[in-house]
């Protein structure tokens, strides 16, 4: 074999690398993180996060992602450790497939159909193919469909050129030789765990073997042993991904190992037994890449099979290596449920860590319409406990704020669908009115709180119009917190209308008063508070309807902001104005 020989194969083996590279993002990008999410939310059911795993490592084609994305969801507290047991074992079996379509290499036959099952056929057709539709296609999914097909060609051009190159390799001894040493079971797996470890994708290491395989040099003895090694060194990538996790997330990753050690030594040790009983003939022969993929197969299937049963083996013992600590027992026994963070792991699937943005993003309108209501209610009886409370809710949201708008900046850095950019500006927008919201909450709060240290009442005509004006803020919060959560888009263009409604009831209750001051019926000092309140009310309404205007703007691509707003406001807007009356008269002040 000469240099130029060796430049091909090592040129072949990049292609395949690249290949599978591309591959893999462009079955992530035409999942969109569907089938991630999908996984959150459907693993309660052992059996169902069993082939979710399989079904998803299979279309993404990688089990390290999948089990590096299980780490994340166990590490932010979305997925339970036991459902994560599930989902490492499906996607053992789901890596399985590459090496099946990679077994195309060894196709042989004669006839139409056969030649183009081979990789020297259809490679040059799904390359030309892909490359027209990425320079002439517009949309989205289109190039997407194209980088898959390039992807794949380029895969699978790289594995037929280090099989063409590694074929004579079979009539020399040296070759021979040090394939021989790895027939040894401990050399040969030692091997397979290294290259797995080196390149972290045991698809790919599994893919390199079969290549050899195809120079007829390779036999089943030397195969089988670096097979099972590959399994094992397929869980670096989820080892290296837990090191700056939490303590659950160290224990998902370990059970990803000590589910491949147990199944590896178990096989090897039984394997083995029989084969210095029985004398497995088959060893001796020349491994071909087809009987590499359906060794690699079986023994996965046979493994979840096995283990099934045995699962809470595994959960235990990722326990007694990292055991419970002191705060995660008292966190368990108070019912404590820890504010869920964003996972950097998610980055990589950028639909994923967007939906992780929204769920925390739901919790941080919640706990900003908590605070709300609570100051509110301290108009008729304060309490220095629900004040301190408010003041609370106001820091966690705060604190949502800057992990939020933070990992969102980290979020639009990556290369992002048109719609996955939109709902990351929505959701920066979002956060920040939400944020103000619980902001006016501390002011209101401070209001009344200054109404109780300083004994004042307001008249009876005044807490009457004021009981009119909070409940059409409450229902305007309460409009734009489930417009939010639900993208309900119906009830996203009536919060404009109780907006408006709201600025005229802000405008009246001013006017109100200072009619009721110079009549002596109410004081000055009065008549600051209760500007302080009915101005914080307003500007609440004004950030619950920019909540809704850019949940409608999402979804309204001929508006900006501003255009939008005056399009949906217009006064000529036989419906708005119908609206608007409908609602001064149901909040009508007495």
């Amino acid at each position: 074999m000469d240099i130029f020989s060796v430049l091909t194969m090592v040129g072949g083996l990049a292609l395949f690398l690249y290949g599978m590279d591309v591959l893999g993002d462009g079955l992530k990008k035409a999942s969109g993180g569907k089938l991630e999410i999908i996984l959150e939310k459907l693993t309660a059911n052992k059996l169902m996060a069993i082939l979710l795993g399989a079904g998803v490592t299979a279309i993404i084609q990688s089990s390290s992602a999948t089990t590096v994305m299980v780490v994340g969801f166990v590490n932010s507290g979305i997925m339970k450790l036991g459902q994560a047991i599930g989902v490492i074992l499906g996607a053992n079996v789901g890596t399985t497939v590459t090496a099946w379509l990679l077994s195309l290499t060894g196709v042989e036959g004669s006839g139409i159909f056969f030649e183009f099952l081979k990789p020297s056929s259809f490679s040059p057709i799904l390359a030309i193919t892909g490359v027209i539709m990425m320079s002439m296609c517009k949309r989205e999914k289109h190039k997407v469909a194209a980088t898959i097909m390039v992807g794949f060609a380029v895969l699978m051009f790289g594995m037929d050129t280090m099989s063409s190159t590694v074929k004579p390799l079979a009539e020399n001894p040296d070759f021979i030789d040090i394939l021989l040493m790895f027939s040894n079971p401990v050399l040969g797996m030692l091997i397979g765990l290294v290259l797995t470890a080196i390149i972290q994708s045991s698809s790919a290491s599994v893919g390199i073997l079969q290549a050899l395989c195809v120079s007829g040099a390779v036999s089943y003895s030397t195969a089988i042993p670096i097979i099972m090694g590959q399994n094992v060194g397929d869980c670096v990538a989820a080892l290296l991904s837990s090191a700056s996790a939490g303590r659950q997330a160290k224990r998902a990753a370990l059970i990803s190992l000590y589910y491949k050690v147990i199944k590896v030594v178990g096989f090897m040790v039984i394997f083995y037994a029989l084969n210095a009983v029985f004398q497995f003939t088959f060893l001796n022969r020349p491994a071909s890449a087809l009987g590499v993929a359906a060794i690699h197969t079986m023994f996965n299937v046979v493994a979840v099979v096995a283990m099934y049963p045995f699962t809470w083996v595994l959960e235990k013992l990722a326990y007694l290596t990292i055991p419970e600590s002191d705060d995660e027992t008292k966190a368990s026994a108070q019912g404590k449920k820890e504010i869920q963070i964003l996972d950097a792991r998610f980055l990589s699937t950028p639909r994923v860590a967007i939906e992780q943005c929204k769920n925390a993003a739901f919790d941080m309108a919640s706990y900003a319409k908590d605070g709300l209501f609570l100051a509110m209610e301290l108009f008729d009886k304060f309490d220095q406990k629900a004040a301190d409370k408010v003041i609370e809710l106001e820091n966690l949201v705060d604190h949502y704020e800057d992990e939020l708008s933070a990992y969102l900046v980290k979020i639009s850095s990556k290369h992002l669908t048109e719609k996955d950019s939109q709902e990351v500006t929505i959701l920066l927008h979002c956060i920040g009115d939400f944020e103000r919201i619980s902001d006016h909450a501390v002011n209101i709060m401070e209001s009344a709180k200054e109404m109780y240290e300083k004994d004042l009442r307001f008249s009876k005509k005044a807490m009457e119009e004021l009981a009119v004006f909070s409940k059409a803020v409450r229902n305007i919060i309460n409009a734009s917190v489930q417009v939010f959560r639900q993208e309900d888009l119906q009830l996203a263009n009536a919060v404009e209308p109780l907006e408006e409604v709201i600025d005229y009831l802000n405008s009246e209750i001013k006017k109100r008063h200072v009619k009721r001051l110079r009549k002596g019926k109410c004081t000055i000092e009065m008549g600051f508070i209760l500007s302080d309140i009915s101005t914080n009310y307003e500007r609440v309404s004004d950030h619950c309807s920019n909540i809704a205007l850019c949940l409608l703007q999402l979804n309204e691509e001929n508006f900006g902001t501003h255009e939008f707003q005056e399009h949906l406001s217009n006064k000529n807007n036989d419906r708005f104005v119908e609206e608007v009356k409908r609602l001064q008269e149901q909040y009508k002040l007495p």
